[in-house]
């Protein structure tokens, strides 16, 4: 959803992703403040949270008791993954991990990407304007190398879990005679 002009996820499902109750996550964005600035998290206003909690309901008029106690947290990008260096809730610590691996990849695929680009500009100025299908070639080469059209982002964590073992009963068979 987007609120201020940034997408932002609420507290409530951010809590969810990371298997940690909505008030755990609330107390470690107190605790440390100075790891989450206005740009990684920043809090609703009444009418934002109502405007939110509309949305998310069909039913406009609230029961006794469901009015908004505390406003909700809303987490940028930034702050979700932010938010994941914080807990301690093992699927929180596999985004991390995931998170540090996947900026690790781009890093290496960047660096070789450079180094490639380096030595094909020493190739062309060492050849020279020898012949016009070799400048083709590298105009080519260039293309290949130019980053394509993103492809659509896919949002959110997917958690790759082992299904559950089950104890196979196997029968015994009646003694031969």
């Amino acid at each position: 959803m987007t609120i201020r002009g940034h997408r932002v996820i609420l507290a409530a499902d951010l809590a969810e992703i990371y298997g940690v109750q909505t008030r755990v996550l609330n107390q470690a964005v107190k605790r440390n403040p100075e790891k989450f600035p206005g740009d990684f998290v920043f809090q609703l206003t009444l009418e934002e949270a109502a405007t939110v909690q509309r949305s998310r309901s069909q039913i406009v008029i609230m029961k006794r008791g469901l009015n908004i106690k505390y406003l909700p947290y809303a987490f940028t990008e930034h702050g979700a993954i932010m938010a994941a260096n914080v807990l301690n809730s093992p699927r929180a610590v596999q985004m991390s991990v995931f998170v540090v691996r996947a900026f690790i990849r781009m890093r290496t695929a960047l660096a070789s990407t450079r180094e490639l680009a380096r030595k094909l500009a020493e190739l062309e100025r060492r050849i020279g304007g020898y012949d016009e299908s070799i400048r083709t070639l590298f105009d080519a080469i260039r293309q290949l190398m130019a980053p394509s059209e993103p492809r659509p982002k896919r949002i959110g964590f997917r958690v790759e879990e082992k299904g559950p073992t089950y104890r196979v009963r196997r029968l015994r068979r009646a003694p031969s005679r």
